[in-house]
């Protein structure tokens, strides 16, 4: 059996129940959109930025427009991102690592190679999100690289439409934003007349554009807190047309240095993430898989199975083996592997080998604090 698409056990975002609240939103013809309010099965969590130093700043940054330094300390962690500032990847930085400095880079490859350059010490990268499952293409980049998963966060996506202050709704004659954005808000943006959707980079420099251009016919679709960094005015809010819309983070670490004998003690609720690559067999291989972890009772909180020769045209998995000259290999099957606890408990270990003996390739991704919070930027 072929399988071209991604396997998941369980949604870990989906709520558990919610409500619906109706919002004026002053449009011609008196529009309506419909939101969901959350109420997740965890707790929700507000990301916020502390400030310690007394600077007058919205998210760290100093002024409005351009790519300038944040006032963190010195000696903060320096943390890439893709976009400008105020993209929701540097407020999922700024969670994770509370008072880090963020460095703005043009793509997510750009990030992972200023940490790789020594220009940032770590970097952060969507990886899924309930909308859009795993389309985004960081897990390539993540196994093309010789970094470590560190940290997991998971953010609530609110979309809200932005404008230049004292633009009229009736005045919009088109919307920018990142290609995703303008997807997840197809329907709120069709029901508000806005037909000409232009994709940029990402919904930061969506905003950047709106406020250095001053284009005074055109709305943006970013977060509420971009509108604050940018000085918009917020003309609709809650425009995503899934309301429950949770993207997860992954912050990503060069490998520890230390040569000490004795491996590190495993973070509190770890959890571990690995790939596991194959030549064929997809189906016998992911039996084998599940029994090596079922018959330990290890639970998994994410299979997902890619199968390149199921899709026409699709190319190989690529993969750095970091166990041997630092080379890519090709894979058409692999599978991606988070199980609940550490990668040095004995019953793990003992799975890993297991699996090791059936597959081609076997790779760790990261051992990591399990965070099941989503943290809310409003």
């Amino acid at each position: 059996m072929a399988f071209a698409t991604s396997l998941k056990l369980h949604n870990p975002f989906s709520p558990t129940s919610a409500a619906t609240e109706r919002r004026d939103l002053d449009f011609p013809a008196a529009v309506y959109l419909n939101r969901r309010l959350r109420n997740p099965p965890r707790t929700v969590a507000m990301a916020t930025v502390p400030t310690n130093d007394g600077a007058p700043r919205i998210n760290g940054h100093p002024h409005i427009n351009g790519h300038a330094h944040s006032y963190a300390p010195a000696l903060a962690p320096r943390v890439a991102f893709q976009g400008a500032p105020g993209a929701y990847s540097e407020f999922a930085a700024k969670t994770a690592v509370p008072g880090c400095a963020t460095v703005p880079c043009r793509t997510f490859a750009d990030a992972i190679a200023a940490v790789q350059a020594g220009q940032a010490d770590r970097a952060i990268l969507p990886v899924e999100s309930t909308m859009e499952g795993t389309a985004l293409r960081n897990y390539d980049l993540l196994l093309r690289h010789d970094l470590v998963i560190s940290q997991e966060v998971n953010l609530f996506v609110h979309y809200c439409l932005l404008a230049m202050p004292g633009v009229r709704p009736a005045e919009l004659r088109r919307v920018i934003s990142h290609p995703m954005a303008l997807a997840h808000c197809g329907r709120a943006l069709a029901q508000l007349g806005l037909h000409r959707r232009e994709p940029v980079e990402d919904t930061a420099g969506a905003v950047e554009m709106l406020r250095s251009h001053r284009l005074l016919d055109t709305a943006a679709i970013a977060s509420p807190r971009a509108a604050l960094l940018y000085g918009l005015d917020v003309l609709a809010d809650g425009l995503q047309d899934e309301s429950w819309n949770v993207t997860r983070f992954l912050l990503l670490s060069p490998k520890s240095s230390t040569s000490s004998a004795t491996p590190p003690l495993p973070p509190p609720n770890p959890k571990t993430s690995m790939v596991i690559a194959h030549r064929g067999g997809s189906m016998v291989v992911l039996l084998k898989v599940l029994s090596a972890f079922s018959r330990r009772n290890i639970n998994l909180t994410k299979l997902e199975i890619i199968n390149s020769s199921a899709v026409e045209n699709k190319a190989p998995v690529m993969i750095l083996d970091i166990r041997g000259k630092g080379s890519l290999r090709a894979f058409p099957h692999v599978l991606y592997v988070d199980f609940e606890g550490s990668k040095e408990d004995p019953r793990a270990k003992e799975a890993i080998d297991e699996i090791s003996q059936f597959s081609v390739f076997v790779r760790i991704l990261g051992c990591y604090a399990a965070n099941p919070n989503v943290y809310d930027l409003q």
